[in-house]
């Protein structure tokens, strides 16, 4: 976007045509107003007429807005009581005792295929890959039929994201979980307008925690590295983060199998209400 503003000095009409000028350019800055933490570069030139009158020719370009990409299970929406439900109606298809949450804890946001196979080691039961297959399409068809189900936004998350997007900054979801199921998730919440892009472990050739699942994911929202944060609940996420080199906000209620701190993510919050666009800017600062 380029905006010319043509402030003039003189009311009076210009009209020789020999001019003096002189250039330059500005530094990136943030821009006042409604958002305050989009950056613009100012290109500005002084016309100067011999007979004194002069004005100034400016063009402002508006550089990409910074971004904060969230994981999603576990750490946007706490997804487990319907990722269990639909497992549970996977297994008893074939003849498997249902399992709870607590028999799986971490394994909750490790995907179907991870759930599946404790399951059926839980239960002693054989798993062989046309099995598996079988398996993981009862899983899939079941959960994205029954969506959202119980699934909940965490609380403080929606209050967060209109902080966050009142003060420019755009928000991005990179999740390994299949990019149908994320995009149907969000839409079903009535979440999916709020992300500028939404990619899953199916999107990209690659998935957490390689780097570029997450750069490329900013790449789709319109940003830059610089000028990114991530944030997430378990190793993947942060792992990410430390792999393109990109600060990391950890959530403790999610489903890591480790205590949180031991991650070392750049930032650790514990509730949404911490989570403000002064937290984020100082993470791009180096605070």
């Amino acid at each position: 976007m380029v905006t010319h503003l043509l402030h003039p000095f003189s009311a009076q009409t210009l009209t020789r045509p020999k001019l003096q000028t002189k250039a330059k350019i500005r530094a990136p800055a943030r821009i006042p107003g409604p958002f305050p933490h989009t950056l613009a570069i100012a290109f500005c030139c002084n016309f100067a007429y011999p007979n004194g009158n002069s004005f100034r020719l400016c063009e402002v370009h508006l550089l990409s807005s910074p971004i904060v990409v969230f994981d999603l299970d576990g750490t946007l929406v706490d997804t487990a009581p319907d990722l269990v439900a639909s497992l549970n109606h996977a297994v008893t298809q074939a003849g498997v005792e249902p399992v709870t949450y607590r028999d799986l804890t971490h394994l909750v946001g490790h995907g179907a295929r991870a759930m599946i196979e404790r399951t059926f080691a839980l239960r002693s039961k054989p798993l062989d890959e046309d099995a598996l297959a079988w398996q993981m399409k009862e899983f899939v068809d079941f959960y994205h039929g029954s969506m959202p189900g119980d699934s909940l936004p965490y609380p403080g998350m929606l209050d967060a994201l209109d902080r966050l997007s009142a003060a420019g900054f755009k928000l991005a979801v990179c999740t390994n979980k299949p990019e149908m199921l994320a995009n149907r998730l969000l839409e079903r919440l009535g979440l999916i307008d709020r992300f500028a892009a939404v990619s899953g472990g199916d999107t990209f050739e690659i998935r957490k925690p390689n780097a570029d699942h997450l750069l490329r994911t900013i790449a789709n929202a319109g940003g830059s590295a610089a000028h990114s944060v991530m944030i997430g609940d378990s190793l993947n996420d942060i792992l990410v983060a430390r792999n393109a080199a990109i600060p990391s906000i950890a959530v403790p209620f999610g489903y890591s199998d480790v205590p949180i701190e031991s991650l070392e993510p750049t930032v650790i919050i514990r509730h949404f209400d911490e989570l403000t666009p002064a937290l984020v800017t100082g993470l791009f600062n180096g605070k």
